[in-house]
């Protein structure tokens, strides 16, 4: 009698898979009630450098806009050294 060839093998394909499930089931219990966890981060953000562009740019952590944002090209330069 041959070897039957009707058993299923799971292949690494099936376990990317469940790892990659696993891995969104983990995220999901992580963030837990709060779903618009990046909407707050962006707002957050938002409103630290409004903050930040009110300072002109002179408060503490604001220094990080210094050379991307705080350019004569973005139309909100601020000269710092004043």
């Amino acid at each position: 009698m041959k070897d039957p060839h009707h058993h299923a093998k799971a292949g690494y394909g099936m376990i990317l898979v469940a790892a990659s499930l696993a891995a969104i089931a983990f995220i999901a219990l992580g963030i837990g009630d709060d779903v618009l966890t990046a909407d707050t981060i962006s707002r957050d953000n938002t409103a630290f450098f409004q903050e930040c562009k009110n300072n002109d740019f002179k408060t503490e952590g604001c220094e990080k806009y210094h050379g991307r944002i705080n350019s004569e090209i973005s139309g909100i330069y601020v000269d710092l050294e004043k």
